[in-house]
Protein backbone atom coordinates (compact mmCIF):
# COMPACT_ATOMS: atom_id res chain seq x y z
CA UNK A 1 0.00 0.00 0.00
CA UNK A 2 1.97 3.07 -1.17
CA UNK A 3 -0.38 5.69 0.29
CA UNK A 4 0.94 5.67 3.90
CA UNK A 5 4.50 6.16 2.68
CA UNK A 6 3.37 8.92 0.32
CA UNK A 7 1.39 10.65 3.03
CA UNK A 8 4.44 10.65 5.34
CA UNK A 9 6.86 11.96 2.73
CA UNK A 10 4.61 14.41 0.93
CA UNK A 11 4.27 16.99 3.74
CA UNK A 12 8.06 17.07 4.21
CA UNK A 13 8.59 17.41 0.46
CA UNK A 14 5.98 20.14 0.19
CA UNK A 15 7.44 21.93 3.18
CA UNK A 16 10.95 21.71 1.74
CA UNK A 17 9.65 23.11 -1.55
CA UNK A 18 7.78 25.87 0.27
CA UNK A 19 10.82 26.81 2.34
CA UNK A 20 13.03 26.70 -0.75
CA UNK A 21 10.52 28.85 -2.62
CA UNK A 22 10.31 31.31 0.25
CA UNK A 23 14.08 31.70 0.35
CA UNK A 24 14.23 32.23 -3.42
CA UNK A 25 11.30 34.66 -3.33
CA UNK A 26 13.16 36.82 -0.83
CA UNK A 27 16.57 36.72 -2.47
CA UNK A 28 16.07 40.23 -3.90
CA UNK A 29 14.31 41.73 -0.88
CA UNK A 30 15.74 41.06 2.57
CA UNK A 31 13.03 39.41 4.68
CA UNK A 32 11.86 41.20 7.79
CA UNK A 33 13.33 40.01 11.06
CA UNK A 34 10.30 37.88 12.05
CA UNK A 35 10.27 36.08 8.72
CA UNK A 36 14.04 35.61 8.79
CA UNK A 37 13.76 34.07 12.26
CA UNK A 38 10.83 31.90 11.13
CA UNK A 39 12.76 30.61 8.11
CA UNK A 40 15.87 29.96 10.21
CA UNK A 41 13.85 28.02 12.81
CA UNK A 42 12.16 25.97 10.10
CA UNK A 43 15.47 25.18 8.43
CA UNK A 44 16.94 24.08 11.77
CA UNK A 45 13.84 21.94 12.48
CA UNK A 46 14.08 20.28 9.05
CA UNK A 47 17.82 19.62 9.42
CA UNK A 48 17.30 18.15 12.91
CA UNK A 49 14.36 16.02 11.71
CA UNK A 50 16.25 14.60 8.73
CA UNK A 51 19.34 13.84 10.82
CA UNK A 52 17.29 12.16 13.57
CA UNK A 53 15.21 10.16 11.07
CA UNK A 54 18.40 8.55 9.72
CA UNK A 55 18.22 5.94 12.49
CA UNK A 56 20.38 2.83 12.36
CA UNK A 57 18.20 -0.26 11.78
CA UNK A 58 17.83 -2.45 14.86
CA UNK A 59 16.28 -5.49 13.19
CA UNK A 60 13.00 -4.73 15.02
CA UNK A 61 10.48 -3.21 12.61
CA UNK A 62 8.40 -1.68 15.40
CA UNK A 63 11.39 0.01 17.06
CA UNK A 64 12.70 1.21 13.70
CA UNK A 65 9.27 2.65 12.82
CA UNK A 66 9.13 4.58 16.10
CA UNK A 67 12.77 5.68 15.80
CA UNK A 68 12.00 7.27 12.42
CA UNK A 69 8.48 8.48 13.17
CA UNK A 70 9.19 10.34 16.41
CA UNK A 71 11.66 12.77 14.77
CA UNK A 72 9.13 13.25 11.93
CA UNK A 73 6.46 14.21 14.46
CA UNK A 74 8.91 16.34 16.47
CA UNK A 75 9.76 18.21 13.26
CA UNK A 76 6.06 18.98 12.78
CA UNK A 77 5.85 20.17 16.39
CA UNK A 78 8.89 22.43 15.96
CA UNK A 79 7.47 23.94 12.75
CA UNK A 80 4.06 24.48 14.36
CA UNK A 81 5.74 26.24 17.29
CA UNK A 82 7.50 28.55 14.82
CA UNK A 83 4.11 29.36 13.27
CA UNK A 84 2.76 30.22 16.73
CA UNK A 85 5.76 32.50 17.36
CA UNK A 86 5.64 34.36 14.06
CA UNK A 87 2.37 33.64 12.23
CA UNK A 88 -0.57 36.03 12.21
CA UNK A 89 -3.31 33.98 10.52
CA UNK A 90 -5.59 32.84 13.36
CA UNK A 91 -6.84 29.79 11.44
CA UNK A 92 -3.28 28.62 10.86
CA UNK A 93 -2.32 29.38 14.45
CA UNK A 94 -5.21 27.21 15.72
CA UNK A 95 -4.16 24.47 13.31
CA UNK A 96 -0.58 24.73 14.58
CA UNK A 97 -1.83 24.31 18.18
CA UNK A 98 -3.78 21.21 17.13
CA UNK A 99 -0.73 19.81 15.34
CA UNK A 100 1.37 20.23 18.50
CA UNK A 101 -1.16 18.43 20.72
CA UNK A 102 -1.89 15.63 18.24
CA UNK A 103 1.73 14.96 17.37
CA UNK A 104 2.76 14.94 21.06
CA UNK A 105 -0.02 12.46 21.80
CA UNK A 106 1.07 10.22 18.92
CA UNK A 107 4.69 10.33 20.14
CA UNK A 108 3.48 9.36 23.61
CA UNK A 109 1.35 6.52 22.21
CA UNK A 110 4.33 5.17 20.23
CA UNK A 111 6.61 5.31 23.26
CA UNK A 112 4.00 3.61 25.45
CA UNK A 113 3.50 0.86 22.84
CA UNK A 114 7.22 0.05 23.08
CA UNK A 115 7.38 0.47 26.85
CA UNK A 116 9.64 3.51 26.52
CA UNK A 117 9.55 6.24 29.18
CA UNK A 118 7.60 9.39 28.38
CA UNK A 119 9.31 12.78 28.58
CA UNK A 120 7.75 14.87 31.35
CA UNK A 121 6.55 17.48 28.83
CA UNK A 122 4.48 15.05 26.73
CA UNK A 123 0.96 14.27 27.95
CA UNK A 124 -0.10 10.61 27.81
CA UNK A 125 -2.71 9.95 25.10
CA UNK A 126 -5.48 9.48 27.66
CA UNK A 127 -4.68 12.73 29.49
CA UNK A 128 -5.84 16.19 28.41
CA UNK A 129 -3.06 18.43 27.14
CA UNK A 130 -1.53 20.93 29.52
CA UNK A 131 -3.47 24.21 29.63
CA UNK A 132 -2.37 26.67 26.97
CA UNK A 133 -1.07 30.15 27.73
CA UNK A 134 -4.59 31.50 27.10
CA UNK A 135 -6.68 31.05 30.24
CA UNK A 136 -10.11 31.86 28.83
CA UNK A 137 -11.31 28.25 29.30
CA UNK A 138 -10.60 28.13 33.01
CA UNK A 139 -13.47 27.69 35.43
CA UNK A 140 -13.09 28.58 39.10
Amino acid sequence: MPSPRLSLRLPALLLAAAIGGAVVAHAADPPDSAEAAFLAENEAAMDRMMADMAAHPTGDVDRDFVAMMIPHHQGAIDMAQAELRYGRNETLRRLAQEIIVEQQQEIAAMRLALGQPLPASVPAPDQPPAPAAHHHHESH
